[in-house]
């Protein structure tokens, strides 16, 4: 018995695959900063829980395939602060971001198909494009420049002729990279050129930081017909949990792909998205206080680890997460050392080894991913253990 070359080819998460040894940390009673996952621990708007708590039908019944009106009226209202139309034609509402991706992937590529993709990257685009039979074509970025890639010589090095597309995460995960406006124009254009798809994930679209400005690509007409978002409300309002996610985009063969799918898995959970409505009606003011809180504990992690002699990081420009390269030869090994033999009056750390987060191999291996989602009061703590190990690695003979 054998199983199929698309799941064999995938690889287990490096986020949550040394869950096992934290665990195995607490046990012998030792505290264990976690950084390693982006689950953010801002509180989650209460609208959403007082809107299931208000659902008056008698029977849970099936949803929409595409969608629940009421959720699908409300991110119409949401993007159109902004200045982007879309019609309810436009959204098909997903289990989470995730699903919205797999079913675009699923839609858009055949056998060995090529998705550009700059790399580091969201390590779960392998699991994604894998399970459509397709390919990552990396886009090679480093810590040295802010792990930047919208750059036409870039671009124009990473293609070749199996591309059928470019995805882009804006703001960034893992590396908290941002795009301009500038930016993302060069990335249309060179779409146009060679006739591409773009998968645009802005799941944190919000989490822009030092007074840019929030940005989404379907402020550009020219790529209207070419042009799918991911969305979520995962992140954008700390209900990641909730799995409510969209697949948006004005291609209408495109959505009728999306909704075959759809149309397989039934439908989304109802509560959810009666939550959801909620929530995408909340004011834009709203995420004000979340920006300047995520921005102050970027901040904090940034300066902690410029304490760290020969460390590589650039200060990231969003999302929540900070990229950054340790003078060791191996972030995978120092992790292991951290959660099995290591700790600073009974305390230690957890971080995302970087190398899972790359297509090219060797890439990535003294790197690291942070989720700044912790208070700013356990950030520091928790970058203070990793330059703690870091000297108590390299005195035992480590390198």
């Amino acid at each position: 018995m054998k199983l199929s070359k698309n799941v064999t080819a995938m690889q287990f998460s490096p986020i949550r695959r040394f869950n096992g040894y934290a665990a195995d940390a607490k046990k012998a009673g030792k505290k264990v900063y976690h950084l390693n996952i982006g689950q953010p621990d801002i509180v989650t708007p209460p609208e959403f829980m007082e809107a299931v708590r208000n659902f008056d039908e008698n029977v849970l019944e099936y949803a929409e395939s595409g969608g629940d009106t009421r959720l699908v009226n409300s991110v119409i209202g949401y993007f159109s602060r902004l200045g982007v139309t879309l019609a309810p034609e436009d959204i098909l509402v997903t289990n989470g971001g995730s699903e919205a991706l797999q079913m675009i992937f699923t839609s858009i590529l055949d056998k060995d198909d090529e998705v550009m993709m700059a790399e580091p990257f969201y390590t779960n685009y392998h699991a994604f494009i894998s399970a459509a039979s397709g390919k990552i074509a990396p886009i090679t970025t480093s810590p040295e420049d802010g792990y930047f890639y919208a750059d036409s010589a870039k671009l124009e090095a990473a293609y070749n002729e199996r591309c059928k597309a470019i995805a882009i995460v804006n703001p960034g995960n893992p590396t908290g990279c941002i795009l301009s406006k500038e930016d993302m124009k060069v990335i249309c254009d060179f779409a146009i050129k060679h006739d591409l798809w773009i998968v645009a994930d802005e799941v944190y679209r919000e989490f822009v930081y030092d007074g840019k400005e929030m940005s989404t690509f379907a402020s550009f007409d020219e790529i209207a017909d070419r042009l799918v978002i991911a969305d979520s409300v995962s992140k954008r309002f700390s209900a990641c949990g909730a799995r409510v996610g969209f697949a948006i985009t004005k291609n209408k063969e495109l959505q009728d792909g999306l909704m075959k799918i759809a149309q397989g898995r039934l439908c989304c959970p109802t509560l959810e998205m009666m939550g959801a409505a909620s929530l995408y009606e909340l004011p834009g003011e709203y995420f004000n206080a979340t920006r300047k809180e995520y921005e102050e504990r970027r901040d904090c992690v940034y300066d902690g680890l410029m304490k760290i002699p020969g460390i590589v990081c650039q200060k990231p420009g969003g999302a929540f997460y900070i990229m950054a390269k340790l003078p060791v030869e191996s972030a995978e090994d120092f992790l292991m050392w951290l959660l099995t033999e290591f700790d600073d009056n009974g305390e230690t750390v957890m971080y995302a080894p970087a190398e899972g987060f790359y297509a090219t191999p060797g890439l990535g291996k003294n790197e690291i991913r942070i989720a700044y989602i912790l208070n700013q009061k356990d950030l520091a703590r928790a970058v203070e253990l990793i330059r703690i190990g870091i000297e108590k690695y390299k005195a035992e003979g480590h390198k």
